[in-house]
């Protein structure tokens, strides 16, 4: 199935809702029947026909359809959030006195999974490196069932090597869940490395416009199907249809949007190696990156994010940096079209927040869709005060 296909085709059934191009938003919540039979025939069937939106939307299930076809798996779920879609293949697949690896350089909200919600329930959570086999391979207990991954990760950009860790994952009966929102489905294709389930936070590359909050699990249909009728139903995190349908618009573009930011990125990134103000920049696909030959082995290329230092030790010239700049929005997502900062130094002097793991001249950036000369101007200008 060809990628066009995939986005301007598959799953619209143009001919079921009067031949329209762009399909409709099904904005119902439930669905009626003709006969008390035909409600019977589809009460217990929401996996896959209409009877209430918790369960099945026509709108969704467009979405999936084609979510499933882009990271080579059967079926897939789409979600209220990332969040969302991490916790419920999680939960459907540990239990009470489980361990789970999980690697430390992991989403935060990930990170309070395992090492609090979790932990009411007495799951036992191994934080590890992940960078080496040996990582994984000296935790692992006759309890663990299950291998979080999220390669790379969207900070600091730490890569796991995935076809050894599903390697030794099945040798043990381990299942292996990788969060793969940093690469999208078109840079990295975990499924076919062997990874049990793929999870993305939507809300990045995959919308790409900035206005929708969602998440996708994909795996096999009897994987998705457990997930579904458990976590899903009953904890309910379900999509809009409205938020369904941008979504499905938003992965019209996704190919050229891809294309566009990582082009850009590359000729950012080149400038920004040779300033003398910048004393190092993290990105998997950039040579001076300690894993750049696993990059390049497992990723086809490596998008639009990526993280730098700043040389300076004033905490308040890096406050500035960022205040000076115009064309870069100070925010905490990313993946949408627009060009993003994201601090390390935000987290300072902030009670609420323990101590943190990142330098305080640590900036995460984020290319959008904008000119490369107006965004290096823009850097350039901002280095200048510092």
């Amino acid at each position: 199935m060809d990628l066009s296909y995939i986005i301007n085709q598959l799953g619209e059934e143009r001919s079921n809702y009067y031949n329209a191009i762009s399909p409709p938003i099904i904005k119902t919540s439930n669905f009626c029947f003709k006969t008390v039979q035909k409600l019977r025939n589809n009460i217990d069937r929401e996996f896959n026909v209409p009877f209430y939106t918790r369960g099945y939307n026509p709108t969704v299930a467009i979405l999936r359809k084609k979510i499933a076809a882009l990271e080579y798996v059967e079926d897939s779920l789409i979600t209220s959030s990332g969040c969302a879609a991490i916790s419920s293949a999680v939960i459907a697949n540990i239990k009470a006195d489980d361990h789970v690896i999980c690697i430390n350089s992991v989403y935060s909200w990930t990170n309070v999974l395992f090492n609090t919600l979790l932990k009411k329930f007495n799951v036992k959570t191994t934080m590890v490196e992940g960078t080496d086999i040996e990582d994984f391979e000296k935790v692992i207990l006759p309890e663990t069932k299950l291998i979080y991954l999220e390669s790379p990760s969207s900070f600091t950009f730490e890569i796991q090597d995935i076809e050894q860790i599903v390697k030794l994952a099945k040798k043990h009966n381990i299942l292996t869940i990788l969060d793969n929102s940093y690469s999208s489905p078109l840079f990295q294709s975990p499924i076919k490395l062997g990874v049990d389930i793929v999870v993305h936070s939507a809300s990045k590359y995959l919308n790409g416009h900035s206005d929708v909050i969602a998440g996708v699990i994909c795996s096999n249909r009897k994987m998705i199907k457990k997930i579904f009728s458990t976590e899903l139903m009953t904890l309910g995190g379900i999509i809009t249809p409205d938020d369904a349908w941008l979504m499905i618009r938003g992965l019209r573009t996704l190919p050229i949007r891809m294309e566009r930011v990582t082009e850009t990125t590359q000729k950012v990134i080149a400038y920004m190696e040779s300033n003398p103000k910048i004393e190092k920049v993290i990105y998997p696909f950039s040579k001076t990156h300690p894993q750049y030959l696993l990059a390049k082995k497992q990723m086809q290329n490596s998008g639009g994010m990526f993280s730098f230092i700043l040389k300076t030790n004033d905490i308040a010239k890096v406050d500035l940096f960022c205040n000076t700049l115009k064309r870069f929005l100070i925010a905490c997502s990313w993946g949408g079209y627009e060009s993003l900062i994201y601090p390390a130094c935000v987290l300072y002097n902030n009670k609420k927040k323990e101590k943190p793991r990142l330098p305080f001249n640590l900036i995460r950036m984020y290319i959008g869709l904008e000119d490369a000369d107006v965004l290096i101007k823009d850097i350039e200008t901002a280095l200048k005060v510092i």
